[in-house]
C-alpha cells in the first residue's frame, strides 16, 4: 500500500538539502541512503544523504545540488510502498489503517462504536470512536485498549472514568 511517510520542508544550506516532516515511524528504513520515495508531482527521489541537525531530518537526494533546485520541492509529500500486514518490530506494533475501522467493545461485550481515526498524538496515540451518541476518545496503551484482534476487526476498551456516560460534543 502507498502510504505517505514525509513532507519536504524548507532548504536547509546550499548543498540541496531539505528539512523533512517525517510522517512514519520507521524513518531510519523509509529514508536510508539509496531508498526511493515517491512523489505526485516530480516522480521517484532517490534519498542521497541523511542525517538528523538539532533534531530535525535534513535529506539530500540525486540529481538535485544546490538550494534553488530544492526549493522546487517544498511541500511535496512524500511516499513508500508500505506491508501493513507485515508484523513489527513488537506485538503492539500496529499500523493505523489496521485500527481504523476496528469496532470497539467494552469488557462486558457491549458494542461501543468504530474506531474512525488514530490521532498522533505527542505523549501517545488516540483512538477517535464513532458512537451512536458521537465521538469518544480513548488513550491507545494496553490499560485502555487490552485486546486489538486485527483479523477479526476488533477490540476491547475501558474508556477512562472521565468518558463514562459523557460524550465529547
Amino acid at each position: 500500500m502507498r502510504l505517505n511517510v514525509g513532507r519536504i520542508g524548507r532548504a536547509h544550506g546550499i548543498l540541496g538539502e531539505a528539512t523533512i516532516e517525517v510522517r512514519t515511524d520507521l524513518a531510519e528504513e523509509r529514508f536510508a541512503i539509496g531508498e526511493k520515495v515517491q512523489t505526485d508531482s516530480h516522480g521517484d527521489l532517490t534519498v542521497a544523504s541523511a542525517r538528523v541537525h538539532n533534531g530535525i531530518l535534513l535529506l539530500g537526494f540525486e540529481g538535485i545540488s544546490d538550494r534553488n533546485s530544492i526549493e522546487k520541492f517544498r511541500d511535496v509529500l512524500l511516499y513508500s510502498e508500505v506491508d501493513i500486514d507485515e508484523p513489527g518490530l513488537d506485538d503492539d506494533d500496529y499500523h493505523v489503517l489496521q485500527l481504523v475501522g476496528c469496532q470497539a467493545f467494552l469488557v462486558d461485550g457491549d458494542l461501543l462504536g468504530e474506531v474512525s481515526e488514530v490521532l498522533n498524538l505527542p505523549g501517545q496515540d488516540v483512538l477517535s470512536i464513532k458512537t451512536d451518541s458521537g465521538e469518544i476518545l480513548i488513550p491507545f496503551v494496553r490499560q485502555l485498549v487490552p485486546v486489538v484482534d486485527i483479523k477479526a476487526k476488533r477490540m476491547t476498551v475501558i474508556p477512562p472514568e472521565f468518558y463514562e456516560g459523557q460524550v465529547a460534543e
